[in-house]
């Protein structure tokens, strides 16, 4: 005979397909007249243990189920610096799991992947009570928009309107939301690139990334160019524009370091907390400078970051004499 199942863990860091999941689950759970009055929600970092607890062991009204919602609970009670306390009142909750009253269901739902070693873990793995799904945010932001246009939308996104997208968005909520506004004004035909280019408010932080990438590839006449039709643009941010440059020089002296100090390519993702596609591009734009041409360049950033904010030069002067600079280093 199948246990029922009282108590589910939901975690990680794609927080699109979690709050989904989430929200799918108490629609499930509440079918009825009576919904709303078994209902309880929690946020973590402000209820107490006990009194999640209460509320998950009452008995039900006019329903056979009582459904609690906890959010980010764990993460909360093994922060640094909750200390014994924390770990108290964590053994206290998986204390009381194992034995949860039938009609209780309650879902624990953390913005963050629990470690393997948890102990909550383990038992929503084992117990035959518990329940435990990890969302991990895809690598693969194309292949994620193509099979959601597919599965979700019965919709054909051809591959470089994929690509296109997943190149201006990264969050996943913000990639759906984008993806079905393109579906619908391409009503029956496929999504074409011209369509994102056409539709997705985006495409300019995509101009913004090419201009910053002749940059760092030594092409100063491409880059000032795309950089001047970004600047005449109606929202044109030379503080933005430049804030752009300055984390990509950031990250490729980063990629320098890591490979210079014997880092393989291969693992420089991994190792340094990146996006593989990102890892891959950082590793080729690297090999154009040496470790001391970033480090220089990286100081004349600073100093210009200082004559911005001095109000000692404006920025699209700042950003002229950077651009022309760099490609005469090159």
């Amino acid at each position: 005979m199948a246990v029922t199942k009282t108590f589910f863990l939901f975690h990680g860091d794609d927080n699109f397909t979690r709050d989904a999941e989430v929200s799918a689950s108490r629609a499930k759970l509440l079918a009825g007249d009576n919904a709303d009055l078994n209902l309880s929600e929690f946020e973590g970092e402000t209820a107490s243990v006990p009194e999640i607890l209460n509320a998950a062991c009452s008995y039900p009204f006019l329903s056979d189920r009582r459904v609690v919602i906890v959010k980010g609970l764990v993460g909360h009670l093994t922060r640094k610096g909750a200390g014994d306390t924390g770990k108290r009142a964590l053994e206290a909750l998986m204390d009381a799991l194992p034995t949860l009253p039938e009609w209780t269901r309650l879902l624990l739902v953390e913005r963050n992947a629990l470690p393997e070693n948890s102990k909550l873990l383990k038992l929503a793995k084992d117990l035959p009570n518990g329940f435990e799904r990890a969302f991990k945010t895809p690598d693969d932001l194309t292949g994620w928009l193509l099979k959601r246009a597919k599965d979700v939308y019965g919709a054909e996104l051809q591959p470089a309107a994929a690509s296109a997208l997943a190149g201006v968005v990264s969050d996943l909520r913000v990639a759906d939301a984008e993806l079905l506004k393109l579906v619908s004004y391409a009503d029956d035909r496929p999504v074409t690139e011209e369509d994102v280019a056409l539709l997705t408010s985006y495409v300019a932080d995509e101009d913004m990334f090419k201009m910053v990438d002749a940059l760092a590839e030594g092409r100063g006449r491409d880059a000032l160019g795309r950089m001047h039709r970004l600047l005449d643009q109606k929202d044109g941010d030379p503080f933005k524009t430049y804030g752009m440059i300055v984390r990509q020089f950031r990250l490729l002296l980063t990629a320098k370091e890591y490979l210079a100090g014997g880092g393989v390519p291969r693992n420089m993702a991994s190792a340094l907390g990146m996006k593989p596609f990102v890892a891959d591009k950082l590793a080729k734009q690297s090999r154009a400078f040496s470790l001391t041409q970033l480090e220089k360049v990286y100081r004349a950033l600073h100093e210009y970051d200082v004559k911005i904010k001095t109000g000692a030069m404006q920025p699209e002067l700042a950003l002229d004499l950077l651009v022309a600079g760099l490609g005469r280093s090159r």
